[in-house]
């Protein structure tokens, strides 16, 4: 088996119970497409990341290949038709991500409005403005009023961290959020008129075509001067240009992106502006969270290797080849030759993945609108 980046060691632990498991170690490195092919042909199972982009031709790299495990929601970036051609599940794991996207959007929108990351680079130059210089003025947020574009599991959960600083919250979602409106005081409104009222836009919507530069030019030049845009969304569904026009122009006062729309490149531009935000993609980035996530994965390729139907199936028309149960290559195997020369490390020891412990329980995969 082959691990793209490291992942929670127990998850690791657990596949290596049943077959030799090479993986690439550095977490900053994200695998090129020969790399992948190369890994691919040595492995008969593959477990990836939401960064990996599975073509048709890293599917093609193993006639032999039996799963692909993702441990997304969404398999943006997998060519699931491809997969599905030759008769290779591919797997995803349930909508988990919502509470910690939720805690992020709302780390984003403070950061923006009082300007931490500015304060805390001035800090660190040896520069102190005073407590009370006008220097770092940034934008109050209890008593504003937040729109929500989008108002499935994490628009509403954001919501709810919202209602704590006493926030008016106005939504727009082509479902009726009803839960939202009695519990939190949710509002309802157009798309226009809530990119007018609101002082932060907070973008929670799943990408698709529909959903493609939803926010652009037009739809910026509506906001408030004073107000700000956060995306922790998908990177596409905000046109980067406009929005970079926007702020270099100052027509709305900032924005806090944890997704681009070419990433991991961030355009140049948004890394001049002192008015944004940016972190790389990391809301789901809490451990507990990403060893739940990875121990479902596992769950998903064992079953497979098992010959059971995987929990998480996101092609079930797939029809499984299964590895013999305890199947283990030896030390000696393709797959560990390949995990040394492509990233001159030894594959994980025992010692190094830490003490077994049982998967995580896996709840039943629900369709879900939120990325």
């Amino acid at each position: 088996m082959f691990i793209t980046q490291p992942v929670a060691p127990r998850a690791v632990q657990r596949l290596g119970d049943v077959a030799d498991v090479s993986q690439n170690m550095d977490p900053l490195h994200g695998l090129t497409k020969a790399e992948l092919i190369e890994a691919v042909r040595a492995s008969d199972a593959l477990f990836c990341l939401l960064h990996d982009t599975i073509d048709a031709d890293v599917v093609a790299a193993n006639p032999k290949l039996r799963v692909i495990g993702s441990m997304t929601i969404t398999p943006d970036r997998i060519d699931v038709a491809a997969a599905t051609a030759r008769g290779i599940p591919v797997t995803g794991i349930p909508a988990l991500v919502t509470e910690a996207t939720a805690d992020l959007a709302m780390a984003l929108l403070l950061a923006g409005a009082r300007r931490i990351v500015e304060a805390d680079t001035l800090v660190r130059r040896g520069v102190f403005p005073g407590a009370q210089s006008t220097y770092l003025e940034g934008r109050g947020v209890a008593g504003k009023t937040l729109g929500l574009v989008g108002a499935g599991r994490v628009g509403q959960a954001v919501a709810r961290r919202a209602h704590g600083f006493g926030m008016r919250i106005l939504y727009h979602d082509p479902r009726r959020a009803e839960s939202g409106e009695a519990g939190l005081g949710l509002l309802r409104r157009s798309f226009d008129e809530l990119l007018r009222e609101a002082d932060f836009v907070s973008v929670h919507v799943a990408y698709s075509n529909e959903t493609h530069h939803l926010i652009s030019a037009r739809e910026l030049a509506m906001m408030k001067a004073t107000a700000y845009l956060i995306n922790t969304s998908r990177g596409p569904v905000v046109d980067e240009a406009a929005l970079i026009d926007a702020l270099q122009q100052k027509r709305i006062a900032g924005a806090a992106l944890d997704v681009y729309e070419h990433e991991p490149v961030v355009a140049p531009a948004l890394l001049a502006l002192p008015t944004v935000v940016l972190t790389p993609h990391v809301g789901s980035a809490t451990a507990d969270l990403r060893e739940q996530m990875a121990m479902i994965v596992v769950d998903n390729i064992l079953a497979v290797l098992q010959g059971h139907r995987p929990p998480n199936c996101l092609n079930s028309e797939a029809r499984a080849n299964t590895l013999v149960p305890g199947l283990r290559r030896s030390s000696n195997s393709p797959a560990r030759m390949v995990h040394e020369r492509l990233y001159q490390c030894r594959p994980v020891t025992r010692r190094e993945m830490g003490s077994r412990g049982p998967g995580e329980p896996f709840p039943t995969r629900e369709a879900t609108t939120q990325p």
